[in-house]
């Protein structure tokens, strides 16, 4: 009887799946440690490698050649979107997951179009982000909820005479690094408006908002709101 036959279990096809091997990559070291830990307590997850920053990231995966990396957005020397535009076109066989605290349309669809294949936020628990692994592995995209939601209002059709994006002035050169959307959400607050204004203006979570204008006061030097709004003044944004 051969191998594999009725009555003779072949060892190939019932023997147990080779684990899935992922690298790490979060500048926060609190973060990075902690998925590390987590995502290794999982059985068929094998964390191999951590990286710091980008750069450190694609050397590993050059290193390592893992089955799958789990990225952050925002991270030092080289950004996630750079990053994941450099492993795409060096490691395609890589399979790579965001994981980020960004869900607004702008951070979605730039890791899009760079190579993501499945983008999670922060919320998500180790089961969620093991699965998203799993599947983006096995050449499938996950997108938890709020992407979801990001990405429908992104591509929903918007009213006569209103916009999700910068127009006018701020169009041009941004001042003190910001990126569009940060500078979009500057000149909302130099016309006055509340997070939880701009969070429905924008289609963007309350937590998504409130980050950004961290970033906004850290990159402007604003102390406060009234600081933002004089620099937004300033800068003709809004």
């Amino acid at each position: 009887m051969t191998p594999g036959s009725a009555g003779t279990p072949d060892p190939a096809a019932t023997g147990p799946a080779p684990p899935l091997r992922i690298i790490v990559a979060d500048d926060q070291a609190s973060v990075r440690e902690g998925l590390v830990l987590l995502l290794g307590l999982l059985p068929g997850i094998e964390v191999i490698a951590a990286a710091a920053n980008g750069q450190e990231a694609l050397d590993l995966v050059a290193e390592h050649r893992p089955d799958a990396i789990l990225l952050d957005l925002h991270m030092p020397v080289l950004d996630g979107i750079e990053t994941t535009r450099r492993l795409t076109a060096r490691h395609p066989e890589v399979a790579i997951v965001v994981l980020t605290t960004y869900a607004d349309d702008t951070s979605v669809l730039a890791a899009l179009r760079a190579g993501a294949g499945s983008y999670l936020t922060k919320d998500a628990d180790r089961a969620d982000i093991a699965q998203a692994l799993r599947s983006a592995a096995a050449g499938l995209s996950v997108f938890d909820r709020t992407v979801q939601t990001a990405l429908l209002a992104a591509t929903a059709p918007r009213p006569p005479g209103t916009t999700g994006s910068i127009a006018g002035p701020v169009a041009g050169p941004l001042p003190a690094g910001l990126t569009r959307r940060e500078a979009e959400i500057l000149a909302l607050i130099g016309q006055g408006l509340t997070n939880p204004d701009i969070a429905a203006a924008l289609h963007l979570s309350a937590h998504t908002v409130k980050s950004h204008i961290n970033r906004i006061f850290a990159k402007t030097g604003s102390r406060d709101r009234v600081a933002a709004v004089r620099y937004a003044r300033e800068h003709h944004l809004g």
